[in-house]
C-alpha cells in the first residue's frame, strides 16, 4: 500500500482537497495536520450501540442525526471529525446549504494511544465553539466521562447512567450496558 505524505502545514482548502491513502484520520489544527487513528474495529460494537439508542429518542423521531466522523470547524483555524456528533435537522439542511454548522453533543471513542493533553484541549476547544455536551468513552478502562461544561465533568463508571441532558434529555445509557460483550449463539 503506498502512503501519501503527510503535509505538515496547510491552509484549511488544501487540508480538504488532500486524499490520505493510509489507514489514519487527519484533523486541521491552527495550519498544523494531526494524525488520529480510525475507529478500530473493536469499536464498532460501541458506536452501533450508541447510534442505536439515539433511534430512541424524541430528536430521532424529529429528524435529528447522529453523524460519524463529519467535519467540524470548530474556528477558522481548526478542523475536527469527532467520532459521533448530533445535529438537528435544521442544522443538516443549513449544513447542505454551505452553513458551518457546531454540534450540540460530541463523542469521542478514546484509545490507548490518544495523547490527554491534545485531547484536553480538543474538549475545551469544542466548548469555545459552543458545544454543549461532550461524552469522552474509553473502552480500554470502561469510564464515560461527560462534560456538561470545561468545569463540570462526571467520571461514569460500571452501573452509573451517562445522559447527554440538557442537549439530549432522553439520550443516557448506563456504562455497563455500553460495554457488554455479547455473544454470538
Amino acid at each position: 500500500m503506498r502512503v501519501a505524505p503527510q503535509p505538515r502545514f496547510t491552509t484549511l482548502k488544501g487540508f480538504l482537497k488532500w486524499k490520505p491513502e493510509d489507514r489514519y484520520k487527519y484533523e486541521w489544527n491552527k495550519g498544523k495536520v494531526e494524525k488520529t487513528y480510525n475507529m478500530k474495529q473493536l469499536e464498532f460494537l460501541i458506536l452501533k450501540t450508541l447510534q442505536r439508542l439515539f433511534t430512541h429518542t424524541f430528536a430521532y423521531k424529529k429528524g435529528d442525526e447522529l453523524v460519524p466522523e463529519g467535519d467540524v470547524l470548530t474556528s477558522p483555524n481548526q478542523l475536527r471529525r469527532p467520532d459521533l456528533a448530533y445535529y438537528t435537522n435544521e442544522q443538516i439542511i443549513r449544513a447542505a446549504q454551505g452553513h458551518n454548522q457546531i454540534p450540540a453533543f460530541i463523542i469521542e471513542i478514546v484509545s490507548p494511544n490518544d495523547n490527554q493533553i491534545q485531547l484536553a484541549a480538543k474538549v475545551q476547544e469544542y466548548f469555545e465553539a459552543g458545544v454543549g455536551v461532550v461524552w469522552l468513552v474509553m473502552p480500554s478502562i470502561k469510564q464515560v466521562h461527560v462534560y456538561k461544561s470545561l468545569k463540570q465533568m462526571e467520571v461514569c463508571i460500571n452501573n452509573d447512567v451517562c445522559s447527554a441532558s440538557p442537549v439530549l434529555a432522553d439520550y443516557q445509557i448506563a456504562v455497563d450496558e455500553l460495554f457488554i460483550q455479547p455473544q454470538l449463539s
